[in-house]
């Protein structure tokens, strides 16, 4: 089961979403306010089931209805993803991967473990 860890900065709040190996699968953008950062978390619980997927390192790639996953590539060359909501704002980004099969494992993840995932704070 995944987990959502809030982390309170200087500048704010911002969550990781946690793979079952606790590895960290998505993060958020800063939030102001604890309770804007759990909205954040419960918009990502109720899109990524849902959410199509964008690839647009492909040629000609089909343009999908929001929620959905966009992957992408870095400036460094690197595969990434970017979960949107239904309105368009992006409300998780990825790690970078090397290759597209890695950032779909990653997106893959994400739907799986956000679904019931804890939300606990950063000690």
């Amino acid at each position: 089961m995944g987990k959502f860890v809030i982390k309170q900065t200087k500048k704010g709040f911002r969550f990781g979403l946690k793979a079952a190996n606790s590895a960290i699968i998505a993060t958020s953008e800063l939030y102001n306010t604890e309770q804007a950062c759990r909205n954040g978390i419960a918009s990502v619980m109720k899109n990524a089931p849902i959410a199509t997927i964008e690839n647009q390192t492909e040629e000609n790639y089909a343009t999908e209805k929001h929620p959905k996953f966009e992957i992408y590539r870095d400036k460094a060359g690197e595969y990434r993803f970017r979960l949107k909501a239904l309105n368009g704002q992006p409300i998780a980004v990825s790690e970078g991967y090397k290759t597209v099969a890695g950032c779909m494992n990653g997106i893959q993840s994400v739907k799986k473990n956000a679904v019931d995932a804890q939300i606990t704070m950063e000690e």
